[in-house]
Order: C-alpha cells, then sequence, then structure tokens
C-alpha cells in the first residue's frame, strides 16, 4: 500500500510459460556466430513491452526449479508427455535471464515448485498486504488466482482475464477453474482427468452439481451410461487430477518489496548483449530512439571565401574522412546533394551541393565545389577513407573525377572482419564498434512513396546528418583497421577487397545491352507455353483449380488424387519444390506443376522484368555488384541478380541470348573449370586428384571408374552424371541421405558410393578430417587468402544444426577460395586492360564466370590477357584451367 492510500501493484511475469512461446513463435533465428536468439528476441520484445506499456513498479520474473516437484511425487507421468527442452532453447535460457537482470528485475526459482505455485504463493502474500496483482502468463491453469485484487493479463495475444473474462472464457468463476481441469484434464502437463470428459461436458456437470465432489457424489442420477461409468471408475483420477492443477499458495516465499521494487536498467549491459545477439532494433530503443551520436560538431560552408580557406586546409592533411550523400540514393542516377569531411576527431565540415549547377550569389554550385575538390580527390598522397567507395566513385565518375591515393572502404573492413554479420550498413557497423546510433535518413527525408530530395532538407539538420557520419566513419577506421592488423586481414583487405571496389564501380557503370524485342517475343510464348501447360494441369486433375494456391493444390493432389504425402506444414501438407520433384518421379500432374511454376519464375523474374530495368538514359541494364553479402566471400547481384540465370534449360539460354553487344563488338566468357574440385586437390594434397589434373584427364570419368569399378574407357553418360555429384557432394559435405536424394538410390548405395570415394581420394577424407578438427578447436575456417567465416554452432548439441556447421565448414575453405581467385583475377585483369589501353569492358561476374564486352578488333588480345591472368592468379599443386569462349550474345559465347 503506497502512502497516500493507494493500491500499489505488483506484476510477476510466468517466465517459463513466456519463454517457451517466444520460442516457437518463431523460429530459425540467430546471431552471426549462430548462437540461436529467437526466444530471447521475443521474450526480450514482450518484456521491453511490458515495461512501456505498464510501466511497473513492482515486477519479478518467475521461472520453474529444475528436477521434480510434489506433483510428480503424486503422479509419476505428470509431464510424462513433454518432450526434453530443445537444446536450442536450454541455450537461451541462461542469457534471458542475464538480459532480465540488466533491465534490474529480480528473477525468482525456488527449488521443487513450479512459477505456478511461487507466483500463487506471492499473490496471497502481496494481495493480503493490500497490493494489487497482475499475472503476465498465457497459461489457463493461472486462472484460478484470478480475484477483485488479482487480473491474469496475456501480452501476447493482448487479453485480459479478470472475474468475468475468466466466466467467460470457462463458463465458471475463478474458484471452480480446479473443477473444470480435473474433470476435462490437462494435456499439455499430462493430467488425466475422467476419460471422455471434455471442457464442455466438465462445465455442464459442474452447473449441475456445483462442484467435482459434488458430481462424484451424485454419479448414479447420471443418465448417460458411459459418462457414469467412467466418472465412478476414474472417481480417483479425477481428484488426484483436480489436485494437480492446484496452484498451492502456501508455499513460503520470501521476498519483501524492496527486492521486487524495479531498479534502474543497467544499459551498458544491455547493449553489450543486444550487441552480441544483434538486437539492432533494441540497441536503438534503449535511449528512447534517440540519436546518441554526441561529441561530432558540424560547421556549413556555404560561401566562396570560406570554400577555399576550406581547400587550403583539405590539401595539407594526411588523410581525410568522406561522407557522400545521394539524391536519389543511386549511384548511376543519383546526383550529389551534399558531402562532409572530417580532417579530426569530433568535427566535420558539411558542404552542401543541391544549388544547381551555376553559384547563386554567394552560394556555390555542385560544379563550383567539385572543380575546387577534384585536385584534393586526385591526389595520390592523401589518404580517403569513407563507406560504401563504390558508390562514391561512381558518383564522381560521372562529374569526370577520381579517386586517388590510398583508400579506405569501412564497410569492407566490416566485412572482412566478421562476414557472417546481416548488417553491414553503417548504421549497423556504428551500433556494434562505437556503440552509437545514427540518425536515419528516413528521419529527414521520409520514407517509400513519401520520401523527399535530400535537397530540401534545411541546412542545419542535414549538415548534423552528414557529419554525424563523416565523424563516425573517421573514429570507425581507427576501430576496424586495427582489428584487420590483430588479425592478419590486411592482405585480404588491402591487397583484395579494396582493389576489387573500382572493378565493380566500373562494371556498374558500364552496365550489359539487353535485347528487349526479344525478351518481349519470349514473353509472348513463355505465356503461350503456362497457357498449354495450365489446360494439361486441369486435364489431369480433372477440374479447374488456383494453380499458385498450395491449399488448393493440397486438396488436388492428397485429397482427391491420393498421391503420397510428404512434409507435414500447419496449413496442412507441404506442395514445395522439394515435394512436387519426389512425386514428379512417379506422377505426371506434379512434373507438369513444376514445368508451369518454371515457365512462369522465369517470365515474372527475368523476361518480364529485365526490359523494366533498362535506363532510359544509358540503355542498359546497370546490376549492383554487392561486396558484403554472402559469408563465403562470393559476390552477388541485385537488381537484377545475374547469379540464378538457368544456364542448362532452354528457357535459361534464351534469356542469355538477349544479353547482347553493339554491332562491332562481341561478347567474350572466361569460365574458370572445376575450379572448386582442383582447389579441393590443391588442398588435400591427395596424390591421384593432382594426378588427373595434371594430366588433363576428365575429373568425372576418372571418379566414375573408381567408385564403380571399371575401366575409364566403359564409363557411361550415367556413371559420369552420378559421379560428377558424388564429386561436388564431397565439396559441399553430403551426407548419404542427401546423395540418395539426389541421385534416387537408396541410402544404403549412396553410403557405398562415399565410402568408395574415400578409399579411392585417401587424402581428401584426411584433409575433411583435419578441417572440421580445426573448425570445432578455433570456432572459424579460412581461405588461402585468410578470408575468415565463424562457424561456433559447430560445437551445438542439436544434431541438425550441428550437421549443417559441419558441412559449413567443408564448404566455406573451397567456394571461399574459390571467390577469393575470380577476385583477384578481375583486379589484375582490369589493371592490365587500362595500362595497356584496351577500350573493351568487363561487364558481368557469374560464379566462377567473366564476361566481356570487347570489340572485334581486340579479340585476340583480350583473349590472350584474360587467360594469362585468370590461369596465372595464384600457383597451385594443379593448374587452373579457363574456358574461353565469343559470339553476338551471352549464350553464343558458351
Amino acid at each position: 500500500m503506497t502512502d497516500n492510500g493507494k493500491k500499489s501493484t505488483l506484476y510477476l511475469i510466468d517466465g517459463s510459460n513466456y519463454l517457451y512461446r517466444a520460442f516457437y513463435a518463431i523460429r530459425e533465428l540467430s546471431n552471426s556466430k549462430g548462437f540461436p536468439t529467437n526466444a530471447l528476441f521475443v521474450f526480450t520484445n514482450m518484456l521491453m513491452k511490458l515495461l512501456r506499456d505498464y510501466d511497473p513498479e513492482y515486477l519479478a520474473v518467475v521461472f520453474d526449479s529444475r528436477g521434480p516437484t510434489f506433483r510428480h511425487e503424486m503422479y509419476e507421468d505428470y509431464k510424462a508427455n513433454r518432450k526434453a527442452m530443445p537444446d536450442e532453447l536450454s541455450m537461451q535460457v541462461p542469457r534471458v535471464k542475464e538480459i532480465i537482470q540488466a533491465f534490474s528485475l529480480p528473477v525468482i526459482e525456488e527449488e521443487g515448485l513450479e512459477a505456478d505455485d511461487i507466483i500463487g504463493a506471492l499473490s496471497r502474500t502481496y494481495r493480503e498486504k493490500g497490493y494489487k496483482v497482475v499475472i503476465i502468463s498465457g497459461d489457463k491453469d493461472m486462472m484460478q488466482l484470478v480475484s477483485d485484487d488479482v487480473l491474469m493479463v496475456d501480452t501476447m495475444k493482448d487479453k485480459t482475464y479478470d472475474v468475468a473474462a475468466v466466466n467467460e472464457r470457462f463458463g465458471v468463476g475463478p474458484d471452480k477453474v480446479i473443477d473444470i481441469l480435473g474433470l476435462a484434464g490437462d494435456t499439455s502437463d499430462n493430467v488425466p482427468g475422467v476419460p471422455g470428459v471434455g471442457e464442455k461436458t466438465a462445465l455442464a456437470l459442474i452447473e449441475t452439481y456445483g462442484s467435482l465432489e459434488g458430481v462424484l457424489e451424485h454419479t448414479g442420477s447420471i443418465k448417460k451410461a458411459k459418462l457414469r461409468e467412467n466418472l465412478e471408475t476414474y472417481a480417483k483420477q479425477a481428484r488426484m487430477s483436480r489436485e494437480l492443477v492446484t496452484i498451492r499458495t502456501d508455499a513460503h516465499i520470501e521476498r519483501d518489496e524492496k527486492e521486487l521494487y524495479r531498479g534502474e536498467p543497467d544499459r551498458e549491459t544491455l547493449r553489450k548483449l543486444f550487441k552480441e545477439f544483434e538486437f539492432m532494433s533494441f540497441l536503438k530503443n534503449l535511449d528512447g530512439g534517440e540519436a546518441t551520436a554526441e561529441g561530432i560538431s558540424s560547421r556549413v560552408i556555404l560561401k566562396t571565401a570560406e570554400f577555399r580557406e576550406f581547400l587550403k586546409q583539405l590539401s595539407a592533411v594526411k588523410g581525410f574522412s568522406l561522407y557522400v550523400q545521394l539524391s536519389p540514393q543511386d549511384a548511376i542516377e543519383g546526383d550529389i546533394a551534399g558531402m562532409s569531411f572530417c580532417t579530426e576527431p569530433g568535427s566535420a565540415v558539411y558542404i552542401p551541393g543541391g544549388y544547381g549547377t551555376g553559384d547563386k550569389g554567394d552560394h556555390l554550385s555542385i560544379d563550383t565545389i567539385l572543380a575546387g575538390l577534384k585536385p584534393v580527390f586526385e591526389n595520390e598522397g592523401i589518404r580517403k577513407e569513407g563507406y560504401d567507395l563504390k558508390s562514391v566513385l561512381i558518383s564522381l565518375w560521372k562529374k569526370g573525377i577520381s579517386l586517388r591515393g590510398p583508400a579506405r572502404d569501412l564497410m569492407v573492413a566490416a566485412y572482412v572482419l566478421n562476414p557472417s554479420k546481416r548488417d553491414f550498413s553503417l548504421e549497423g557497423v556504428c551500433r556494434d564498434y562505437l556503440d552509437r546510433e545514427l540518425t536515419p535518413l528516413k528521419d529527414l527525408t521520409g520514407s517509400a512513396s513519401k520520401a523527399v530530395s535530400f535537397t530540401t532538407v534545411p541546412i542545419e539538420k542535414a549538415a548534423s546528418f552528414a557529419c554525424e557520419r563523416a565523424g563516425s566513419i573517421e573514429q570507425l577506421s581507427g576501430v576496424l583497421m586495427s582489428q584487420i592488423r590483430e588479425g592478419g586481414f590486411e592482405d585480404l583487405f588491402s591487397g583484395v577487397e579494396m582493389p576489387l571496389i573500382p572493378v565493380l564501380a566500373s562494371m556498374e557503370e558500364k552496365g550489359v545491352l539487353i535485347d528487349v524485342k526479344l525478351l518481349q517475343e519470349m514473353s509472348e510464348q513463355l505465356g503461350q507455353l503456362m497457357a498449354l501447360s495450365e489446360k494439361k494441369i486441369y486435364e489431369l486433375a480433372g477440374e479447374e483449380f488456383n494453380i499458385n494456391s498450395p491449399k488448393q493444390l493440397q486438396v488436388i493432389l492428397f485429397d482427391k488424387l491420393k498421391l503420397p504425402k510428404g512434409r507435414k506444414t500447419k496449413e496442412g501438407y507441404s506442395t514445395d519444390v522439394d515435394v512436387l520433384t519426389f512425386l514428379a518421379q512417379s506422377y505426371e500432374l506434379p512434373a507438369e506443376i513444376l514445368s508451369y511454376r518454371s515457365f512462369a519464375k522465369l517470365r515474372s523474374t527475368y523476361v518480364d522484368a529485365l526490359p523494366t530495368m533498362v535506363n532510359p538514359r544509358t540503355g542498359r541494364i546497370h546490376t549492383s555488384y554487392n561486396q558484403t553479402v554472402t559469408a563465403t566471400g562470393r559476390l552477388s547481384s541485385s537488381d537484377p541478380n545475374l547469379q540464378n540465370i538457368p544456364i542448362r534449360t532452354m528457357e535459361g539460354k534464351r534469356i542469355r541470348q538477349a544479353f547482347i553487344v553493339p554491332e562491332g563488338y562481341e561478347i567474350l566468357s572466361a569460365d574458370y573449370s572445376q575450379i572448386e574440385l582442383r582447389i579441393l586437390a590443391h588442398l588435400s594434397k591427395d596424390g591421384e586428384l593432382i594426378q588427373v589434373f595434371e594430366s588433363g584427364e576428365d575429373i568425372h570419368t576418372r571418379t566414375a571408374s573408381r567408385i564403380f569399378g571399371v575401366f575409364p574407357e566403359l564409363v557411361n553418360s550415367d556413371m559420369r552424371r552420378q559421379a560428377k555429384v558424388i564429386n561436388f557432394g564431397i565439396i559441399y559435405g553430403m551426407s548419404p541421405f542427401g546423395l540418395a536424394k539426389e541421385l534416387g538410390i537408396s541410402q544404403a548405395l549412396a553410403k557405398t558410393y562415399i565410402d568408395e570415394y574415400f578409399n579411392r581420394f585417401r587424402e581428401v577424407r584426411r584433409y575433411i578430417d583435419e578441417v572440421l578438427e580445426k573448425a570445432r578447436r578455433d570456432g572459424f575456417v579460412t581461405t588461402l587468402f585468410g578470408r575468415r567465416r565463424y562457424i561456433p554452432e559447430i560445437n551445438g548439441r542439436n544434431a541438425t544444426v550441428r550437421q549443417f556447421a559441419e558441412r559449413t565448414a567443408i564448404n566455406t575453405p573451397i567456394q571461399g577460395t574459390a571467390a577469393d581467385i575470380i577476385k583477384v583475377a578481375m583486379v589484375n585483369i582490369w589493371n592490365r586492360m587500362r595500362r595497356e589501353g584496351l577500350t573493351s569492358s568487363m561487364i558481368m561476374q557469374v560464379h566462377d564466370e567473366l564476361v566481356f564486352e570487347m570489340p572485334l578488333e581486340e579479340k585476340k588480345v583480350l583473349t590472350d590477357l584474360v587467360k594469362v591472368e585468370m590461369e596465372g592468379v595464384i600457383t597451385l599443386n594443379v593448374p587452373l584451367l579457363v574456358s574461353i569462349y565469343s559470339g553476338k550474345n551471352w549464350d553464343e559465347a558458351h
């Protein structure tokens, strides 16, 4: 009771109930180091919402104790139907308690008691002290505790239970809930109740006879024979069930008001925990959503005299940090709306660039600004540091300015340090390394359709925004570059990733020509194929239905046609590609649906989409090459994604025919041949593998010969196909189950194939074992170039997660080394093309393939140059081999 006579409120959170619900609310959520975070995320979100919405003065989080309770002594099978706590959840339990304690909230556990009984005892004690009590839970058992002074709130369903709401839920008041559950039982806790009695029947009985005892005393008057028989036979079980569901309120729990008082959260500890778990949205909200980039002052330069003075200062420094704001935020089409520079910690200068092409009064135009900055940008003695320098390069190139001298892209540096992280935005990296929240751009410009140009933002706000970023980049540089040096990543960062940035920028700026007319024709043809396929599907199904509706497809396949059911989902049974592919081996309808889906995907993703992506100014498509996306080091592309255009299907080949060159030019395609298997031979030092590649023999034929025990001359196409799957399956850590599925054979036979492979290539087995041992010891694997990928889940207790981690550990050094090799080759080729004055352009990179646009007169010199650089990029125990072809379009160049 408070001093003014008003009742205080104690909030009791049923931590065990909420943690389980949180775990199953979201699956497959983990941080970049593989630690599961799904229960942590949902629970923390619930807790923060509770603190925000209710602002409780007194609060505690209650958990079940480990081990048996008095209920297990009473009934051996109590909760026996519950599976053991999943490993992914048990790993999170101690960490969620750390978060609770960092919020300065008490965690209560009592040996031999469930959370229900602790909450019951505390509810009784504090209700008697004059407090109101709010129980935060979704457990219906808790409703027996509800009274005029005790409420139950299920925050996950936004439902409050007072006495009236309990009556609405059960049909009886809180005091009779245990009678209902005693009769009906509780399947979640394996409380048996009376067979044949559910809640509806239990309610009718309680309404008639008043209580469970009243029911059992009047069984003779019950007309339904089976119900009467069950009540008489299981009367003892009903009483025991009532006892099991009754929450004990008489336990002595010593917790005085001071212990339950909500203290100030330990923000420093919460920041560390949220950073570790990568809860970026929680970090942002930790300080009320306010930016915390304190300590960076900003100065705006608007006048010519100020600008000239600043240029003198900038020309004299050894290096500076740069932030360029584009509007719109598109490197190809965006204009420079402003730039900020940081030459010393804690202060930055902002130069707005949105005043058009001519000076207005004493306001500088972007042309005047860039003309003045050009000598500084092109001064090779001044170091430049930025974030996403690829976009900066493209925006400056459009103005005839190069960025020369030593350069550091802090986005790439953060990626090199840990490529498994999800967020490499400047905001995300500042959170991780500087514990700082940056003002989001949308706070200034709005977002989506309501976004306005950055040039319309008041200069004071624009300056603060841009200077905050330039200053943060300067601070990041010290932190990240120190870790780059300590981790031994300097060669990878400075020798591979940084030199690649201008190569990718030039590819994006150049773009690719597209034959729009051919794609339009193909769209019509695919539409016709889809119509024919649709008609055939309806004929095979015996009726028309929505082919794109999984629910309707389930009905056709599994209810009507009685096809074998695959994986069960919440909505019924899966109709995904794996299920349909399996069914397609025996049934025509699933095969036709797969064809229809393939046509539809190609049409929507490429054939219809590519023409809309053609830049009206350049007449070309300008994909974005992403340097900081994949965990293996491979490049990815987006808008459009060129990595996923199929190469073996007829439709995929037609799409590639739409990638063309101007008159007098050809496309040249250079593709590494079996580079990952060659890297495996080098890393494993397997004598037989090395001999195969040195002799120029076909590796798949040799593997087939060894596994199937026949002379190479007798290996047929099917044997070679299976050997190819096995060869690449080994690289990806494929299990007998996976190989069996891929080849359509039994697991036993698949295991025989794998065993025979390792029997023939013994050093490969040794190499894989060493990689796994090292990964388990170190928690990471590396490529030949020193690129590191952390795989902490390799020591996890969950077998599925651990096996995936093992496959990742086997594959990453191989695939990552292949990615590094082609990156270095790209840099070397690009530099030589510039040195030798070639007008040819590198225009695409797709997996192990480089694509060029070349004038016919440069065909021989470019072919020789590319072959020399790609095959000589690194010395391995086996030769690298490159296949080079050319043609009028991308398909013809294969």
